[in-house]
């Protein structure tokens, strides 16, 4: 299930938090800021494994994947089950539905 335009503009705290809870950790939403994740600046749209300054696994910059929602939303709910071997060990995903579509929306919300 997709977001509808409604809901990217509901994430507002709820997405923020939720992102800040699953992947600040690693990932910030800052262009170029990469940390122990590669900085997730206006990830919708861009290929996969390609963020500058960033030393990502094989099995990520191989991957042909170009970002969108659902590649988001699957990625996050099961990053081995979309790309093998992609790096994000420990993270094993977001098992909530919810949770993950907030994250999702806080990414494609403007200025991230």
């Amino acid at each position: 299930m997709l977001l509808s335009a409604g809901s990217a503009q509901d994430a507002g705290v709820s997405g923020e938090q939720a992102f800040n809870n699953s992947c600040r950790t690693c990932h910030t939403v800052k262009d170029g800021d990469n940390r122990a994740g590669p900085n997730l600046h206006n990830i919708v749209g861009r290929k996969a494994g390609s963020a500058p300054n960033y030393r990502y696994s094989e099995a990520m910059k191989s991957s042909d994947i170009v970002w969108d929602e659902g590649k988001l939303l699957r990625f996050i709910e099961d990053p081995d089950a979309l790309v093998s071997g992609n790096g994000m060990k420990p993270y094993t995903g977001v098992r909530s539905e919810e949770e993950r579509k907030r994250i999702v929306a806080f990414l494609k919300s403007p200025g991230k």
